[in-house]
């Protein structure tokens, strides 16, 4: 079966794939500009080693302060403009709050936060994202690459360097005493500066890891934050929009019930470290691919029901399954920050206090809150520079219908 694409798209093929660690991340093999090194390409020892002192950061304590104390203005700030204007566009308002926040988690420093410096970033994190999912762009890949190359120049020197200077004097500081070490940024980078030395990581590992946070923390959340919002709109009954706007807990199964049909990609790619027996007994090599069908294995009627394909956020979900299927991915390279997109499944033995309703839910929650909808006049436009199914355009009104 040598170069011969194996492709598995059961629930459990997919679910027992991604927890083999003779399999290695491969998906982003052409998306070494800003994937190159980072915690999701990483295999073995260097992804034990970046995975347990990046996990520091991401404790559910530290989920609840980001989604109770920072983003609520966060998302304030970025939808303000929009409302006053009383029409925007779905996707930069996703990327725009989503940016803000995980520039906040990664450790960009933001310090005008002004208009021109928002288009800035913005711009930048989007040309991230397309570098990192090179392998589904329907761009010349010249001229791709070309773009993240120019992305990464100005990246670095309009924020990353800056960033890095005053995280560097902290930690100076706080090594002759003068700065409680409980006072330094609690944030990505702060982490590699800390352990550059023991991790023994390059200028460039930090920028593309710095890059990676921005990119896959803004293109992930602000597209389910949008098809969300889409499948609300188009699909739900309006009983159940209704109560999306007033039961937030149900809002987030109507999220989880979007996280599940339709994942950040569709696909996820594995290779093999060498020879090996899959669980269906398919023997593979180390060229092979081997293609795991998320959005097939997220519609299985045994764990799903028999309208497995459709959204429904009534549905009683098996309990061999999560709400989101597999699209937050599993075994040790399940998404890192699941808990602060998705929040956490409602379980009535947790008190309403520690539950975390995720960042899409709260996102979409404002944006209800502010009369948000789909401009009837403006259609949806589905990306035409991927092969991921996502929309490059959704204008939406504000305020009050006339």
């Amino acid at each position: 079966m040598t170069g011969v694409p194996v492709v598995i798209s059961s629930w459990s093929g997919v679910r027992d794939a991604f927890r083999r660690k003779d399999l290695r991340q491969a998906l982003y093999d052409d998306g070494q500009a800003v994937m190159g090194d980072c915690l999701l390409v990483l295999h073995g020892d260097a992804h034990r080693a970046r995975r347990r002192l990046e996990n520091r950061l991401f404790r559910r304590e530290v989920f609840a302060y980001w989604e109770h104390d920072v983003l609520g203005p966060t998302i304030g700030e970025a939808l303000q403009p929009f409302v006053l204007a009383g029409r925007g566009d779905l996707v930069p308002i996703g990327y725009r709050t989503t940016m803000n926040l995980t520039a906040f988690i990664a450790g960009v420093d933001r310090p005008t936060r002004s208009a021109e410096e928002t288009e800035t970033l913005y711009r930048l994190v989007r040309t991230f994202s397309e570098g990192a999912t090179a392998v589904h762009s329907t761009r010349d890949r010249a001229a791709l690459e070309a773009d993240v190359g120019a992305a990464l120049e100005v990246f670095d020197a309009r924020f990353l360097r800056p960033s890095i200077e005053r995280r560097r004097a902290l930690l100076d500081a706080a090594e002759r005493g003068e700065v409680d070490e409980l006072d330094l940024p609690a944030d990505v980078l702060t982490a590699l500066l800390s352990n550059v030395d023991q991790l023994e990581l390059s200028d460039d590992v930090v920028r593309r890891e710095i890059a990676f946070y921005l990119q896959a923390g803004s293109h992930s959340t602000a597209n389910a934050f949008t098809h969300t919002v889409d499948e609300l709109f188009t699909r739900a009954r309006p009983d159940d929009l209704e109560r999306a706007r007033n039961d937030r807990t149900f809002l987030q199964r109507c999220v989880h019930e979007t996280l599940r049909l339709h994942p950040a990609s569709p696909v996820a790619w594995r290779r093999p470290l060498g020879p090996a027996t899959l669980s269906d007994g398919t023997d593979v090599t180390a060229e092979d691919l081997i293609v795991l069908d998320l959005v097939a294995a997220n519609s299985s009627p045994e764990l799903f029901g028999p309208d497995a394909a459709e959204w429904n956020p009534h549905r009683e979900i098996d309990s061999g399954a999560t709400a989101w299927g597999h699209s937050f991915g599993g075994g040790v390279h399940a998404c890192i920050g699941m808990e602060l997109d998705g929040g956490l499944e409602h379980d009535p033995d947790r008190s309403a206090s520690e539950h975390l309703f995720g960042t899409v839910t709260v996102m979409v929650d404002a944006f209800l809150a502010a009369g948000g909808r789909p401009d009837p006049d403006s259609p949806a436009v589905i990306d035409p520079t991927s092969s991921r199914p996502h929309f490059s355009a959704y204008p939406v009104l504000f305020g009050a219908e006339r």
